[in-house]
């Protein structure tokens, strides 16, 4: 895997179609899946060494749960899919590969937009597939991380009000307040400064959102 790869991976957390979304469309969509519609969000606990450490020490999920990844989930055809920011951009991932990373999911479902809003939001993600990827977690830099590019798509879809609340990113150790020595060496290889303090979003912020509600949802039928 890539350094570039696996920096896309470990750091998402850092920061978030034919059927009309209050129906499930035919097609041969496993029952597994059923319950996840276009427009939904799912949060994914993402493995992944030191890094998820560091990142899970900071932020905090739903429940207290700890989440690494968030995507949004579209159709293509009879088939669900992903639209998400990793690696080396935004991409569109199928369902399988999405699980086969990391079967800890949680899915949700924005309460406070209309079945047009949401619409529009899929509309926006997707027209920005092929972005590349925000490896240093800057808004407004025509890049973008896993839960910058949901923030942006709900934003633009709720006619520039925003739907979900940036906070300052922190990456230090809350126990000792010094910087977690894999975040120093990451922006050390990316030659630029941590950005500290600097408005951001994660997969934990969206996931507590009182606009969310969670769906009962697991990966086994």
């Amino acid at each position: 895997m890539s350094q570039r790869l696996l920096g896309g991976v470990f750091s998402a957390a850092l920061f978030l179609i034919s059927c009309n979304s209050t129906t499930t469309c035919p097609g041969t969509i496993p029952s597994q899946e059923k319950v996840l519609k276009p427009g939904d969000i799912v949060f994914q606990d993402l493995d992944c060494g030191p890094m998820c450490d560091a990142i899970e020490a900071v932020t905090e999920g739903v429940h207290g749960k700890d989440y690494s990844h968030c995507a949004m989930i579209i159709q293509e055809g009879d088939s669900l899919k992903v639209i998400e920011a990793i690696g080396e951009g935004v991409v569109v991932t199928s369902w399988r590969d999405f699980v086969g990373r990391s079967s800890k999911i949680q899915a949700a479902r924005l309460k406070t937009m209309d079945d047009a809003g949401l619409q529009r939001a899929i509309r926006y993600a997707i027209s920005l597939k092929g972005k590349p990827y925000d490896d240093a977690f800057l808004l407004n830099n025509d890049r973008y991380y896993c839960s910058e590019l949901l923030y942006e798509a709900f934003k633009v879809a709720n006619y520039g009000k925003e739907v979900f609340t940036l906070e300052p990113m922190t990456f230090k150790d809350p126990k000792t307040g010094s910087f977690y020595p894999v975040w120093v060496d990451y922006y050390s290889q990316l030659k630029c400064p941590i950005p500290e303090g600097k408005p951001g979003i994660n997969p934990g912020v969206i996931s507590r959102s009182v606009k969310l509600r969670l769906l009962k949802f697991s990966q086994n039928p």
